[in-house]
């Protein structure tokens, strides 16, 4: 299974550059799993695709303002792009710069200083020296790491914009995008006709924009996120199972969370409270024991997310899916529109 197996033309100007004016003014695209049939909708139109007794699943990680512009000693401008925070007074990060910093060298940004203690790969473990937490330090310094086809600076907007409306446990540094349809109205107008919501963590990391290697797909990994299935989730799943309801996860985070839990070798299959880190990269084959419909964004060309959402449908629905939203000019990627697959 090779990546171009997953691949279709993306132009640039489908790539949505900025978020509507309205969270809910979104596009809806249904494809049908059975048929591969696709419809054309409005993000609001989800109230009439959910029944009374089915439960919507958010991903409820806060994203941090994780892009940071420091100077190193030589005055040589540095990013650092936050992965992890590790304590008070460390963090995992990614760094640009024209040269690698080296170990014990410093990082200056604002009044706020970061040593280099060490590297593992492209990740490098830096500590505070100068400042009083890591929170102050994005607080006082930090940008929203808007993804890399965004081509354009992060605004103020972005903070609230780039960050679903129940966003409450910080660690993520890209947002779940599609959560970002959802406004207080339709949230609203679910629970008004009956549906239940209920929540995972997932942070999501840098490594999401990850680009797949050379070669069989299988046989590659993806980078760890940390996760958290509560007990009440798992609870509210058996409840949905028995009334008859579906579990719908709104978004591949959400997904790769629920699936998670229940692939723990000990469960066989069966939901079960999980906290911990996940590599699932799921490919078509691959059983799906929790999910039973999905709202998703679209993705990018020969991405293991693109990769997901194929092993939910099938390969051939989603191309022909995404060829339809092309044709109809839906918005693409994290600022655009929506695709409902059930």
């Amino acid at each position: 299974m090779d990546k171009r197996d997953f691949d279709y033309e993306l132009p640039a100007e489908r790539i949505a550059q900025r978020p509507l004016a309205t969270r809910s003014a979104s596009r809806l695209l249904h494809l049908e799993r059975a048929s591969g049939a696709c419809h054309d909708r409005a993000i609001t139109d989800i109230s009439d695709l959910l029944q009374p007794g089915d439960l919507l699943v958010f991903n409820d990680t806060r994203v941090l303002a994780a892009r940071l512009f420091g100077h190193k000693a030589s005055g040589g401008r540095v990013e650092v792009m936050l992965e992890r925070i590790l304590d008070s007074r460390h963090l995992s990060a990614k760094i640009r710069a024209n040269k690698p910093p080296r170990p014990e060298s410093r990082i200056a940004i604002g009044n706020f200083a970061l040593r280099v203690v060490s590297r593992s790969g492209e990740l490098y473990t830096l500590a505070l020296e100068h400042g009083d937490s890591i929170a102050g330090l994005l607080d006082a310094h930090g940008h929203m790491p808007l993804p890399p086809y965004i081509r354009r600076d992060d605004t103020s907007a972005d903070r609230q914009r780039y960050q679903t409306v129940w966003a409450r446990h910080d660690g993520a540094v890209a947002a779940p995008t599609a959560g970002l349809h959802f406004d207080q109205p339709l949230l609203d107008t679910l629970s008004a006709r009956g549906v239940a919501f209920d929540y995972v963590t997932l942070h999501v990391g840098s490594g999401t924009y990850q680009r797949l290697r050379e070669g069989d797909v299988r046989d590659q990994s993806l980078h760890a996120e940390r996760i958290d299935v509560s007990a009440g989730l798992c609870d509210a799943v058996q409840r949905t199972r028995s009334r008859g309801g579906r579990v719908i996860a709104v978004g591949t985070t959400v997904v790769r969370s629920l699936e998670s839990a229940a692939r723990q070798p000990q469960y066989l299959g069966e939901l079960q409270p999980y906290a911990g880190e996940t590599a699932l990269f799921m490919t078509p084959g691959d059983p799906f024991h929790v999910v039973d419909a999905m709202l998703t964004n679209f993705h990018e060309p020969q991405s293991s997310l693109l990769m997901l959402v194929s092993a939910f449908a099938g390969r051939e629905n989603i191309l022909a899916a995404y060829d339809h939203a092309l044709a109809q000019a839906y918005r693409f990627l994290s600022y655009g529109d929506a695709m409902f697959i059930a």
